[in-house]
């Protein structure tokens, strides 16, 4: 993929892949409703931005054009395999609980899951309306709700982040609307050797935003998915030949 114009990278932790698009010589701006880091370049709603736009208004992706990419890491708290253990009578937050209290809980939970899910629904169906190019990130363990309800298959799956020199193995999938991924695979195996610093987590405690430890991306994940998966561009520093991995 040819980048002619900018980056625009939505939701926490979008920050990495910004300043990893920018060190290879791409504009890239970063976009979330939270700047905990003190580097949000635009601190926005993007969960109504994305309904104003869906619904024709004026907003943030009116100046955004197919020579720029979005890069959307979409909030997971709803959809990820750890939340769908919360949709069960069985399920260890509601032990102290009677039957209609768990029953309200999670009829609750589906309320907020439904809302988020026709919210990432409507962000791809806004890019594909202005012929924006966008990936969109999602986990994609065994039990992830976008697995067997959503809209279109993932363009490609990352089994083990890991290998490319990320904190974890975790399983995600990326949607591209608009463009397609290429294939290669940069083999970073050095970061499988040092100890994890990242394997605990808070959760957060406001709807739709996910726990900041969890969602942490290592910056040499970022800048080999970049090369990898978008820009096609081999990296003979760190592995000699860009070859089709999937």
């Amino acid at each position: 993929m040819e980048i002619k114009g900018k980056v625009h990278c939505f939701f926490e932790q979008s920050g990495t892949f910004k300043n990893e698009f920018i060190k290879l010589g791409i504009p890239a701006e970063d976009y979330d409703i939270q700047n905990n880091f003190g580097e949000t370049d635009h601190k926005i709603d993007l969960f109504k931005e994305i309904e104003i736009a869906y619904e024709g208004g004026a907003s943030v992706f009116d100046s955004m054009t197919c020579d720029d990419l979005i890069m959307a890491f979409f909030p997971c708290i709803y959809f990820c395999a750890p939340s769908q253990m919360n949709f069960t009578w069985g399920c260890i937050n509601y032990v102290n609980m009677d039957t209609k209290e768990k029953t309200d809980a999670i009829l609750e939970r589906d309320r907020k899951r439904t809302y988020f899910y026709g919210l990432a629904i409507k962000m791809l169906a806004v890019a594909d309306i202005k012929s924006l190019r966008l990936i969109m990130e999602n986990p994609w363990s065994e039990n992830t709700y976008l697995k067997a309800n959503f809209i279109l298959p993932p363009s490609l799956i990352d089994n083990n982040r890991m290998m490319r020199g990320d904190y974890r193995v975790k399983p995600t999938a990326y949607w591209f609307i608009n463009a397609e991924p290429t294939h290669g695979y940069t083999k970073q195996l050095d970061k499988l050797k040092e100890k994890k610093t990242h394997m605990t987590s808070r959760a957060s405690k406001v709807a739709g935003l996910c726990s900041e430890d969890r969602s942490m991306i290592s910056p040499d994940y970022a800048r080999n998915f970049i090369c990898d998966f978008i820009l096609g561009r081999p990296q003979p520093e760190i592995c000699p030949t860009l070859f089709d991995a999937m």
